[in-house]
């Protein structure tokens, strides 16, 4: 499917966006990259501004398909084991980081987060705390079911949490790179395992 005029804009942004960083990037350079006039991108988009908005809103949408609902948890909880459950979240983030722009949005994120609260709210509230927050409500019904130790929910989310996601900031900067990422990717898998192993009844 060819992709519309709209589509096309973000994907231009996204690209010089990581690259050049937000400040470095023009309105007259992403509608030059795009082929079209500078009016008409206004068709589409009022300001650099919400470009990148848009960006990151796509961005947080997709990320929180990483993680099921609470809703439909304890189903999924009840057809799986913790290793399982885990590791079906290690290949979510992976089918997530797979797609092509995304890698590119991971790194604007990064790099504006100390200039724009939206992508520091991404950052900070939505993949750290809001993935945290997750964890403890999965870590709890594990402790309640008996099938890891008596230990706090919350301790026990960023236990295992905290390495993942230097562990995923290490991936998304190989990627940049076009870097082997099989070395950490396996690191992810230890770090489950071994967890796992020091936490089961």
């Amino acid at each position: 499917m060819t992709p519309t005029t709209k589509e096309r804009i973000l994907d231009v942004a996204i690209d010089l966006f990581s690259k050049k960083g937000y400040n470095g990037v023009s309105i007259r350079e992403i509608t030059g990259a795009v082929g079209i006039k500078e009016s008409s991108l206004y068709n589409h988009f009022t300001n650099k501004d919400e470009i990148l908005g848009t960006i990151l809103e796509n961005f947080r949408i997709d990320f929180a398909r990483i993680t099921p609902p609470l809703q439909v948890v304890d189903e999924i909880l009840s057809r799986t084991t913790p290793e399982q459950f885990l590791l079906q979240g290690l290949l979510n983030f992976k089918a997530h980081a797979a797609q092509p722009q995304i890698g590119k949005v991971w790194n604007i994120v990064y790099v504006e987060q100390y200039r724009d609260p939206r992508a520091r709210t991404i950052l900070l509230d939505h993949m750290i705390q809001g993935t945290l927050a997750w964890l403890e409500q999965i870590f709890a019904r594990w402790v309640e079911a008996g099938l890891i130790k008596p230990l706090s929910p919350r301790l026990l989310a960023a236990e295992y949490q905290y390495p993942i996601f230097a562990m995923v900031t290490e991936f998304n900067l190989l990627k940049w790179e076009d870097k082997d990422t099989s070395e950490i990717e396996q690191r992810m898998i230890d770090h489950l395992h071994f967890f796992l192993q020091a936490v089961s009844v």
